[in-house]
This record gives C-alpha cells, sequence and structure tokens, in this order.
C-alpha cells in the first residue's frame, strides 16, 4: 500500500487554480524533489463552486483516529467501497474530492517481519494526478477544523501485483474535472474513473536502505506545502 510519494517543489508554486496541470519531462527534469508521508500537509487541488475554479487547498494526509486525532487513521479508501462505507460516503457523494500530483511512489512489499520499499517510477517527469478524499474535521480544543484527506485505492497493475495487491488510483487528464465535480456527473460515473493504470512502461526499482542519520543528501526531502498555496 502506498505510504510515501514525490512531487516537484516547484509545481506546487506555479499551479494556475483555473488550469489543468501541464508540464513536460524536460522542463521538470532539474527541480528539486519533495516527498510526502501520512500526517504531513499535501497540497489538494479542489474545485471551488463558488468561484467556478480550481484551487490548490493543504490538507493533512490522514483522517483522524476516533480516539486520537494525531494518529492518522484510515490514510486509504478502497474505490471498490468508496461509496458505501460511512467514511467515505458523505465525502465521495457530497463531491469532496481531490486531486495531489505525484512523480513517482512507494509500494511496500511484506517480507518475513520486515516491509521492503519499491518506487515506482513513470520516467518522464509528466505531473499525474492521484485521487483523494477530503473531510472537515471538528476537534476539541481546537481553535480551526482539521482538514484532512485520504488516497484512493485500485486493484494493482500488472507491474505492481507481485509485491502487492492495491496502488494508488492514477487519474486520466480527461477525468479530472468528473472527479473533481467541475460538471455535473453522476456517482456512478464519477466513481467508474477510479481505474487501475495499464500500459504503461514505468520502472519499478527497490529502494535502497536509508542512510544513517546526519548523511547529507542532494536533492531529496521532506516540506509542507509553502504558504503561496494557500
Amino acid at each position: 500500500m502506498c505510504g510515501k510519494f514525490t512531487a516537484m517543489a516547484s509545481w506546487r508554486k506555479v499551479w494556475d487554480f483555473s488550469q489543468p496541470l501541464t508540464a513536460s519531462g524536460n522542463d521538470a527534469a532539474a527541480e528539486e524533489i519533495v516527498t510526502y508521508r501520512p500526517m504531513t500537509a499535501l497540497p489538494v487541488i479542489v474545485f471551488d463552486h463558488e468561484a467556478g475554479r480550481r484551487r490548490v487547498v493543504p490538507m493533512r494526509w490522514g483522517f483522524p483516529h476516533r480516539h486520537n486525532a494525531m494518529r492518522p487513521h484510515p490514510i486509504h479508501a478502497r474505490s471498490e467501497t468508496i461509496d458505501e462505507k460511512g467514511a467515505f460516503r458523505g465525502a465521495f457523494l457530497d463531491g469532496q474530492r481531490g486531486i495531489v500530483v505525484m512523480r513517482t511512489f512507494n509500494e511496500g512489499e511484506d517480507v518475513g517481519s520486515q516491509t521492503v520499499q519499491w518506487t515506482i517510477d513513470p520516467g518522464d517527469g509528466i505531473p499525474r494526478g492521484f485521487a483523494f478524499l477530503w473531510r472537515r474535521f471538528e476537534l476539541p480544543n481546537e481553535p480551526a477544523p482539521l482538514l484532512a484527506c485520504v488516497m484512493v485505492t485500485v486493484p494493482a497493475s500488472r507491474l505492481i501485483s507481485p509485491i502487492t495487491d492495491r496502488m494508488p488510483a492514477i487519474l486520466e487528464d480527461a477525468d479530472w474535472s468528473a472527479w473533481l465535480g467541475e460538471t455535473p456527473t453522476s456517482p456512478d460515473a464519477i466513481k467508474s474513473v477510479l481505474k487501475t493504470m495499464e500500459g504503461v512502461n514505468w520502472r519499478m526499482e527497490r529502494e535502497p536502505k536509508q542512510k544513517p542519520k546526519g548523511t547529507p543528501t542532494t536533492k531529496l526531502r521532506d516540506t509542507n506545502p509553502s504558504p503561496d498555496l494557500i
């Protein structure tokens, strides 16, 4: 199950809220890479119906656990039951659907008592959109609501199935509008855009072991969305 993915830092700064994202592999080649994990704030693309345009809203990855808001649970929603499960049904039907743009993503393979991380890289630098659901949570003793989101997953592709049975729901460019709710679409039609992406020539490589703490790195780092995204 995906618990980490990367994106290009500058994409967050240049998004036009009223237009779909576009980038070429050449444009992305020299950009800095950022990493997102559960509990980090993700830049989620949503459709603002009042303004009639897309905008980016920072949201925490992971709904708050019922007994501990600082614990992210769940962080995923299965596409097959997204319109049935109580935790997700309302968000799905009410249009609380968003997109987070990725460059690469990780999947974990259970090997004995350990989990081996694999990185899936399309290799072309073109941004692709993960489907997310989001909700607003009123938390006790907190002055402002928490906006939190979960990643939608689908059955694994032939490439990924040897290591796990699930993968992120990656949206085709033409399906962004339906998923975001920009045009009136039936729930069945919206759900139909959540498909396993097949027929792609992507690389899947075992992730090297983490360097010891304190070892300098070049481009990979953790980050939260910059203020200019709010």
